[in-house]
């Protein structure tokens, strides 16, 4: 597994080995030993979550806060996102920072979110199937949120905007000078 950060300290690309034969492939998407090892965390995930969503689906951007808060284990099952990880601790260096990277049921790439991040994705294909590990459990009193086209955050979501489509919840999140951190 070849792992990198990214320019937000904790946030890591994850490019698991996958092996092909005539067969198909086989990857080991996850193994915690490995996984703690070699990004030198000790986490713990315990609960699996999986969404199918339609191409111009926006999801996020979504964290929670407190006791509540969530590290993510993120990638693509079938299809593409734009996967999208805003730093929100308000003492970090890199603080309102965002990376964007494409998740491919292709490339096979994950995307570590650390606790402390508020996490978003577009679908860029229909019938997409997203999954994301975490390591606590969710807390309805707990759900935060940033407006997906804060200005301050200056995010590129690539794709029209007149083709996204966003629930009624996401619509009204508040911008992150005025969100619950």
């Amino acid at each position: 597994m070849i792992i990198k950060e990214t320019k937000l300290k904790g946030c890591f690309i994850l490019q698991p080995q996958v092996f092909n034969d005539k067969r198909g492939y086989f990857v080991e998407n996850y193994n915690q030993k490995t996984f703690n090892n070699k990004l030198g965390l000790n986490i713990n995930f315990v609960q699996d979550n999986e969404s199918q969503s339609s191409q111009g689906v926006l999801r996020g951007l979504h964290y929670q806060i407190g006791e509540s808060a969530q590290a993510k284990l993120v990638r693509v099952i079938k299809g593409k996102v734009l996967d999208v990880a805003v730093d929100v601790r308000k003492n970090s260096t890199t603080f309102g920072e965002h990376i964007s990277i494409e998740l491919t049921e292709e490339n096979k790439t994950q995307l570590f979110v650390p606790r402390g991040f508020a996490h978003g994705f577009i679908v860029l294909e229909d019938e997409t199937i997203f999954s994301y590990k975490c390591d606590n459990f969710y807390n309805k009193e707990a759900e935060a949120g940033i407006i997906y086209n804060d200005e301050d955050l200056g995010i590129d979501w690539k794709f029209p905007k007149n083709k996204l489509i966003i629930s009624d919840k996401d619509l009204i999140l508040p911008t992150l000078k005025n969100a619950r951190l």
